[in-house]
């Protein structure tokens, strides 16, 4: 067993009877392995009403893990990983993903695959993977009114199918002044989510950069722009008028926005350490989740 995680945090946001049966098949490997399994609350509380009889097992509040445990297995989808990762970046404790959602591009164990995985893992055949965050701000006479992060993506909306006029700086580089009905600004690991489906780069997670994609903008040349990852992106609304806007983290947690607000976007000081099954690879998740291994009329190819 690897030393380095002698006591493992299981985690999930939803309890349904598939999530419960692999948070139960994950303990059992731990325990398996001599390792001390502790959970976040509410799943503590979840196996309780399952009647899964959780009178030896312990709980551990989300903010206590960073001095408690050494990894943090989330059980779920990816949208349950981008909000306990939100809470983990700053404590520097690796987090795994077992996949009990849609396309996994980040809990990268499927179910079948807890026992075999998860033994490697526990045997010190793993990578660990760093991805920054972007952090928002919401400025207001001169004030701080909101401050959020987002692992995968920032998101600025009227709330309804309107046209919204928006200016855009990197640093104190002006960009451009934009019509569109929206603006996404991700990090590298989120440009396989929301910004590829408004047709933005796939980007590596190991990039260093930002990329700016524009919703439906109102003039055909505006392309998604990539920049450097250690500037700060500054926007202001310059009209919109009968709605309000709000910014979006992670399709998570909004932020209210009104003209004359200055939002302002930067990296993290903190970055997520994700950690891979050994002979985890990017390609090979995309050629799996975005079906690029496929021929013409549905054949695989070798």
């Amino acid at each position: 067993m690897n030393d380095s995680f002698s006591v493992v945090a299981v985690v999930a946001r939803r309890h349904t009877d598939t999530i419960i049966d692999s948070v139960c098949a994950v303990e059992a490997v731990l325990l398996a392995n001599g390792v001390r399994v502790v959970f976040g609350p509410e799943t503590l509380d979840a196996l309780a009403a399952a009647g899964m009889g959780t009178s030896s097992r312990q709980g551990c509040a989300i903010s206590d893990m960073a001095e408690q445990v050494d990894l943090v297995i989330v059980v779920g989808g990816d949208g349950s990983l981008l909000g306990f990762g939100r809470e983990l970046a700053s404590s520097d404790v690796p987090v795994l993903g077992v996949n009990r959602g849609g396309l996994g591009f980040l809990a990268a164990i499927s179910p079948e695959q807890i026992e075999s995985n998860l033994t490697e893992i526990l045997a010190g055949q793993f990578t660990i993977e760093e991805h920054f965050l972007l952090e928002a701000s919401v400025h207001r006479e001169g004030r701080v009114i909101a401050r959020q992060t987002a692992l995968n993506d920032i998101v600025v909306s009227p709330g309804v199918t309107r046209m919204m006029e928006f200016a855009l700086w990197l640093n104190d580089d002006f960009v451009y002044d934009q019509r569109s009905d929206g603006l996404i600004v991700a990090s590298p690991t989120g440009s396989t989510a929301y910004a590829l489906s408004a047709g933005g780069p796939i980007m590596h997670p190991q990039l260093d950069a930002i990329v700016i994609v524009p919703m439906f903008p109102h003039t055909l040349t505006s392309r998604p722009l990539v920049v450097p990852g250690d500037g700060t992106l500054k926007m202001r609304l310059i009209e919109l008028r009968g709605v309000e806007p709000q910014v979006s983290c992670d399709s998570q947690v909004n932020m209210p926005l009104a003209i004359g607000d200055e939002l302002q976007i930067r990296k993290f000081p903190s970055r997520l350490r994700l950690l891979y099954p050994s002979g985890h690879s990017f390609y090979q998740a995309c050629r799996s989740k975005l079906d690029w291994a496929s021929r013409l009329g549905g054949q695989k190819l070798p």
